[in-house]
């Protein structure tokens, strides 16, 4: 029997509902208009940490919804019990992948654009043995020599499409970062910030 794939329409409708039901199931808090279309991968200590979205988020997930994102699928992974999100009103995202242990907080009224990944954690140790698992400090949990730091991205931020933003960083109100950019350490406010590490190119006010 030949396979005929469902209309991108009918699947858009259905995500929008059952991603509602699906955030409730998994612990998460979310305000009015929550629009999350196609599969969000929902992983980890989710449940049990806190996830908090304000109103009027809207989140893409693969199926060439946002052409730039292809079929890459989102992710919201909490790694730790501790971890927690918060995220703010108007808030828009694209097959966006974060992964907490420690904290991440998203302002009002940002635009964070297509295959972008933020991790507030190294995720390995740095110490070659310890990634062996020939050393441990704590050898009921073994991520706990792990480096994590949370990261702060404040109001009317735009991060352009494919930027990493990685532990301990706070990106100012109003900037914005170019595309394709490693955000490694913080950004003030109302600048303009690109490359890899990223930089500061252009002061707005």
């Amino acid at each position: 029997m030949k396979y005929i794939p469902t209309p991108n329409s009918i699947r858009i409708r259905f995500y929008r509902c059952y991603n509602r039901w699906y955030f409730r199931w998994k612990g998460i808090c979310f305000g009015r208009n929550l629009t999350v279309y196609n599969k969000v991968y929902v992983t980890g200590y989710a449940g049990v940490g806190r996830i908090a979205i304000g109103d009027n988020f809207h989140f893409t997930s693969g199926d060439g919804i946002n052409p730039i994102c292809r079929n890459l699928r989102g992710c919201i992974h909490l790694g730790s019990k501790q971890a927690e999100i918060v995220i703010g009103n108007n808030v828009g995202m694209s097959s966006t992948c974060i992964w907490v242990n420690n904290r991440l907080t998203i302002g009002n009224n940002v635009n964070i654009g297509g295959n972008c990944t933020i991790l507030d954690t190294d995720t390995h140790q740095i110490d070659y043995q310890s990634r062996r698992g020939e050393k441990r400090a704590d050898s009921n949990n073994p991520y706990t020599t792990i480096q994590s730091a949370p990261i702060t991205i404040e109001d009317d931020v735009w991060i352009g499409a494919n930027c990493i933003i990685l532990k301990g960083v706070t990106i100012g109100a109003r900037s914005v970062v170019g595309a394709g950019s490693v955000v490694t350490k913080s950004i003030p406010a109302d600048c303009i910030a690109a490359g890899n590490p990223c930089k500061v190119l252009k002061i707005m006010k």
